[in-house]
């Protein structure tokens, strides 16, 4: 157990230490969007989806800061109607890209979580949010995969294995949250 613990402190340190400007400027680009009237769309799939979900009650909700008012985010993994007709009528590759054509302008951010960083629905909607003219952000792992040519910033955990990234993902949201929480 604790030399799985050192590999998860290892690759926690040397992704901080890598993104450390990266996940400060992604947090304010974040709090410059929502004081302009835009929002923060998440997506993942699995565990990511949750990561999503996670991150979203955060800024909804509270991270720290229990006094300051409810930011606009929003999990697309949620609406199982949406998820699930979208899956039907055309494939689940677009279940994500089909939402952020609705809703996402060119004031909003949008934060991608993908593990192996080439899960289809994910670069599909990244896609998308790039032709909306949205910051795009991404979460990922491995070697960031093909969402590298969709993000403005990629943040690439240096690991292949799954539960790693995620740890790593979530210290790395929480960040984000700490951040946009103390400009709010």
């Amino acid at each position: 157990m604790l030399e799985n613990l050192e590999e998860h402190i290892k690759v926690l340190r040397e992704t901080v230490k890598v993104y450390e400007e990266d996940i400060a400027h992604i947090a304010n680009e974040c709090s410059r969007r929502l004081k302009n009237g835009g929002k923060i769309y998440l997506m993942g799939n699995g565990g990511s989806a949750a990561d999503a979900q996670h991150m979203a009650a955060e800024l909804v909700g509270c991270f720290n800061k229990k006094n300051r008012k409810a930011l606009p985010a929003i999990a697309l993994t949620t609406d199982t109607s949406v998820i699930t007709s979208v899956s039907n009528d055309f494939t689940y590759d677009y279940v994500f890209s089909r939402q952020i054509e609705a809703f996402v302008t060119e004031k909003d951010i949008v934060i991608a979580i993908s593990t192996s960083g080439n899960s289809k629905n994910i670069v599909n909607a990244l896609i998308q949010a790039k032709k909306k003219n949205s910051y795009t952000v991404g979460l990922s792992g491995n070697n960031g995969g093909e969402m590298n040519t969709y993000c403005n910033k990629n943040i690439i955990v240096n690991s292949t294995k799954t539960p790693i990234i995620q740890e790593v993902h979530l210290f790395i949201e929480h960040s984000i949250c700490n951040i946009i929480d103390n400009q709010f």
